[in-house]
């Protein structure tokens, strides 16, 4: 995924990673609890997402059902297109607003060490020890690890390979962030005076800005094409504004500040822009030839970076606000959820891949079949990831 996001747990008593991991207090000493229970449900959103690849969408994964059909890869697109149009930036965006606090409490050298460890160290675990051994369960055994493995560091493969690119990223903004307040030796250990939160207008201002800037940077790296490390360029203006704003929100406490209604109103916006996506699909002349909406100057590429903008910051305003109002509580359940997000991030190729090859061969409609893995793999995955953040060492990085 990536996820993956300041994207996971929560720590109340140890400082949580910036990855999925928070359940800090806002400017003021409010709980966000609702933060934490947000993580959780992107988290299971990015494990469907991959599965739903897995079973006819179109898209890249260690291991794809051979049986699909033209329906199900038409439905699994569907959600997986409005899955990528929003769930990657909003973790960006909480990650971003918990990156403040946690350079204040620290200070610059002990802020970069614990990024290092909480998320340097899991990206070399993955990328050394995990996505080979997924590899290899995804291509059946052919030959023994050992063999496989001596060929998988051979081919150089790149850092920052599968979900592992958003730990990537985090580990780059931070390093960026940190370094951005050294030079400007910003000491600020509280939140700066409070502004109004952003207006609707304000708001869209910024989804104009953002369709501008994603709709350039697709001109040089369209979507789906993979530049270095695992990143998907097409994206990132919209990851990286959304870290930035997170930033932003976290002095001015805008998580907590933002009306109800502002948040009612963006979210049926962006329910709308979600209902009309098949038709925007046929208008857009894109059936059978996707390319027109990847990239390039192409009126289609245009109106694809705004629906997406749209559907992006949408439920970004719309999901803060409605689990603030809904679930900003957290008993011992979602607790553990929440503790062992980010190691559910980190771990599910791990068990969803063996999960779906061993079910190739269960005779069921692809879409049923999705459906019925999903119910399987969501809690075995969270199960795992409990079971691994009870393990002293792991709870220290994890």
């Amino acid at each position: 995924m990536s996820s993956q996001v300041e994207q996971t747990p929560s720590h109340s008593e140890n400082e949580a990673p910036q990855t999925i991991n928070t359940l800090l207090k806002a400017p003021g000493g409010t709980r966000v609890f609702f933060v934490d229970n947000l993580r959780v449900s992107l988290t299971v959103l990015v494990i469907v997402h991959h599965l739903a690849i897995t079973y006819g969408a179109l898209g890249a994964w260690y291991y794809q059902d051979p049986n699909r059909d033209m329906l199900t890869t038409v439905v699994l697109s569907i959600l997986i297109a409005i899955d990528q149009a929003f769930f990657m930036g909003l973790f960006f965006l909480l990650s971003g607003y918990f990156t403040p606090g946690s350079y204040d409490r620290k200070g610059g050298r002990a802020f970069l060490w614990e990024r290092f460890l909480r998320l340097g160290i899991p990206l070399l675990v993955y990328d050394l020890v995990l996505d080979p051994l997924v590899l290899f369960m995804a291509g059946g055994v052919h030959q023994s690890y050992w063999s496989f493995y001596s060929a998988f560091l051979l081919k150089g493969k790149m850092i920052g390979d599968g979900p592992s690119w958003f730990i990537l990223a985090l580990l780059y903004f931070a390093v960026l962030y940190a370094s951005g307040r050294w030079l400007t030796r910003r000491p600020d250990s509280r939140p700066r005076t409070e502004r109004h939160p952003p207006t609707f207008r304000s708001i869209l201002l910024f989804v104009l800005a953002l369709t501008a800037t994603t709709f350039v940077v697709r001109l040089w790296w369209p979507l789906n094409s993979y530049v270095i490390f695992g990143f998907q360029l097409a994206e990132f203006a919209q990851y990286i504004s959304l870290f930035v704003i997170g930033l932003i929100a976290y002095r001015h406490n805008w998580f907590l500040r933002l009306p109800d209604a502002l948040g009612r109103i963006w979210l049926r916006i962006a329910i709308g822009a979600i209902l009309s996506f098949p038709i925007m699909i046929l208008m857009l002349g894109a059936v059978g030839h996707a390319n027109l909406l990847e990239g390039g100057w192409h009126w289609q590429a245009l109106l694809y970076a705004l629906w997406e903008s749209v559907v992006c910051v949408g439920l970004c305003i719309g999901l803060l606000t409605s689990f603030r109002r809904h679930l900003n509580t957290q008993g011992k359940v979602r607790k553990e959820l929440s503790a062992s997000a980010y190691t559910v991030y980190l771990i599910h190729p791990l068990i969803i891949v063996p999960l779906t090859y061993a079910a190739r061969t269960i005779a069921l409609y692809p879409l049923l079949k999705f459906a019925l893995v999903a119910l399987i793999a969501v809690p075995l995955c969270f199960f795992a990831g409990y079971v691994l953040h009870k393990i002293p060492l792991l709870r220290k990085i994890l």
